[in-house]
């Protein structure tokens, strides 16, 4: 076999690797972007990348693509704030070209109805790093990395458009009837009631925390369960606006859950504890 012909079986092999991610790539430029067309240009991009590299040295390569896709999206807001553009698209975030529904419905409810106002008024660099790690569970490690920062400025800019988009949602929100639900979820976590808990949870609800992100009913509700011992002390409280709870430990917050609701479901819970992120959030005890 010939050279040109190993070469034909790498770039065909390499194309179906680049394929495999292709649909996660376009989800990801999409909300980064909210076009559908600049999206496609990303991922095109991304792959011209992805043909021009050794990929022996990379050991993880959805990984790396998302990074490649993050970079070419923030280096493609920057260019479009600079000369005042928007896109002309109108920003959906369940319109890809190629959806997957179930993707989809996790991302759009997760984030609510404001993220549809709110992100376009995000430096690209607050939009980068709520979009990879809010919506993509992308570590602030890589966050950083794609931004030229370390993770603690990545978490930050993460943390200041998260409060933005909560703080856009709280005045339409009806405070009486997210009280009721968080009421039923503490009520079913302190049980260890999993059907109480199912009843009050999106079936593609997300839970995000240090430890990593979760998905669907069923694991975040055996997630809420190992929950109890601090659910006993947990206490109900505004979080920037929006219903959540609050675990003291000696006086001090130690934890806060925060969450996103739709329909009287939780589609969304952020648990925050890293002393640095609980510093930032106004708690009202109500």
């Amino acid at each position: 076999m010939g050279d040109d012909e190993w070469q034909h079986r790498d770039d065909e092999f390499l194309a179906e690797r680049f394929e495999a991610y292709r649909r996660h790539l376009r989800a990801v430029a999409h909300r980064m972007l909210g076009s559908a067309a600049e999206a496609e240009d990303a991922v095109q991009e991304a792959w011209f990348r992805l043909s021009r590299t050794d990929t022996r040295a990379v050991d993880n390569l959805g990984g790396w693509l998302t990074t490649v896709v993050g970079r070419v999206c923030l280096d493609m807001l920057r260019s479009r704030r600079s000369r005042g553009e928007e896109p002309l698209e109108t920003w959906h975030p369940g319109a890809c070209a190629e959806p997957d529904p179930a993707q989809d419905a996790v991302l759009a409810d997760s984030v609510g109805a404001a993220l549809l106002v709110v992100l376009e008024t995000l430096s690209p660099a607050e939009r980068l790093a709520f979009v990879l790690h809010d919506l993509f569970g992308v570590p602030f490690e890589e966050v950083g990395g794609i931004l030229g920062r370390n993770p603690a400025a990545a978490r930050q800019l993460a943390s200041r458009a998260r409060r933005r988009v909560r703080g856009a949602d709280a005045p339409q929100a009806d405070l009486a009837r997210q009280r009721e639900v968080v009421d039923a979820f503490l009520a079913a976590a302190r049980e260890g009631d999993f059907d109480g808990l199912l009843e009050v949870l999106d079936p593609d609800v997300v839970a995000r925390g240090e430890a990593g992100v979760t998905t669907g009913a069923a694991g975040v509700a055996s997630g809420a369960k190992s929950f109890a011992h601090l659910a006993r002390v947990a206490r109900p409280a505004l979080v920037d606006g929006a219903t959540g709870l609050v675990v003291y430990a000696d006086g001090r917050v130690e934890r806060v859950l925060t969450f996103t609701f739709v329909a009287d479901r939780i589609t969304a819970i952020d648990i925050v504890t890293n002393p640095e992120d609980l510093s930032e959030l106004t708690i009202e005890p109500v």
